[in-house]
Formats: C-alpha cells, sequence, structure tokens
C-alpha cells in the first residue's frame, strides 16, 4: 500500500495522527498474534498487556524497531506478527524465570513470619482440615513443602497451593473481624 508507506514516514517523522492511524490499522493484528500465542500457553490473560508491550517496543528510541522494518522483505502485517510473536515469547519466558526463581527459594523466605505462632487460634470452618495440616506442617514442624508434600501424598505445589489459599482465607477472616472492631462494614 503506498497510502502506508507514506504513513510510515509520517509516523516516523513524529506525526501523531500517523501513529494513531498506524495502531488503529495494526492493532487487530499485534492482538492476534499475541493472542494465539499466549493461548497455547494458558496465558489468554495476558494478551492485551503484551500487544501494549509490542506497541511500546515499535516506538521506544525514537521508533527504533519500526524503523528497522523493511518493505521489500515482507509486508507490514507479517512483520508485526513476528514482532508480536517475539513480544509473547519474551513475556512467556519472564514469567518461567519469575516461577523458577520463586520454586527454588526456601518456603522460609517467602513465608509470612507469624506473630506469637502458638497463641494465635484458628476459628473452626475458616480453613479447610487439609489447609490446617499444611500450616501445622509448615510452622509447626518446620517442614519444606516438599516434605510436607511427601506427609501428605501429594505434589509441593499442591502444598504451596493450599498454603497459599489458607493465608488469603486468614487475612480475610482477620481483616473482617479488625472491620467490625472498628465499626466498619467491610464493603
Amino acid at each position: 500500500m503506498a497510502d502506508e508507506g507514506a504513513d510510515l514516514s509520517a509516523l516516523l517523522a513524529g506525526d501523531k495522527q500517523a501513529w494513531n492511524r498506524f495502531v488503529e490499522r495494526h492493532a487487530g493484528v499485534i492482538f492476534a498474534a499475541v493472542r494465539r500465542r499466549l493461548i497455547a500457553a494458558g496465558r489468554n490473560a495476558d494478551a492485551e498487556d503484551v500487544a501494549q508491550d509490542v506497541f511500546l517496543r515499535l516506538c521506544r528510541n525514537d521508533f527504533a524497531l519500526l524503523r528497522r522494518y523493511d518493505a521489500g522483505r515482507a509486508k507490514m502485517t507479517t512483520w508485526l506478527t513476528v514482532v508480536a510473536n517475539s513480544a509473547a515469547i519474551d513475556h512467556l519466558r519472564r514469567l518461567k524465570r519469575r516461577t523458577e526463581d520463586l520454586e527454588a527459594q526456601p518456603e522460609t523466605v517467602l513465608s509470612v513470619d507469624p506473630v506469637l505462632p502458638e497463641r494465635v487460634k484458628i476459628p473452626e470452618g475458616v480453613i479447610s482440615p487439609r489447609q490446617a495440616l499444611v500450616l501445622e506442617l509448615l510452622y509447626r514442624r518446620d517442614m519444606t513443602p516438599a516434605e510436607a508434600g511427601a506427609v501428605m501424598g501429594v505434589d509441593p505445589q499442591t502444598v504451596r497451593s493450599m498454603h497459599h489459599k489458607a493465608l488469603v482465607k486468614l487475612r480475610a477472616h482477620f481483616q473482617a473481624e479488625i472491620d467490625m472492631a472498628e465499626g466498619r462494614d467491610g464493603g
């Protein structure tokens, strides 16, 4: 498209309207490419953020990446699909690295340091018996998630999940008690 070449030149020269036309014209292609890659990884919810990241990459450093586009080698939509796929793959790699870093940490580094653990009474029915067992094994018996998992016959990640869910429920329960004591309705 000759019009697209003129728009690209205007965009690179700093024309805001040209940028708006570019975004309007290509947002669907970028979003579709990102979404296709993320759906396969089960991360569809991240698609809008990653698509936004593609546009940031394109305009960063005075459009340095966009200036490298060569119309003689590929159509703009093809090139943008490659850029979008690359952004989605980078996003998935960052998530994987964070997960691996998190799993490499001992539970004591990630856990909340209980204040007076012997005095905290967990009211009946706030957490499930399995969640209570997880807290018992992790905090009172000072086990790792792997050790607690072996005792319970579940995967260490399941232990981490039950631990997290128990803490969320307890925080909500105790926050509601604080709110009631202070005369707030919590809603």
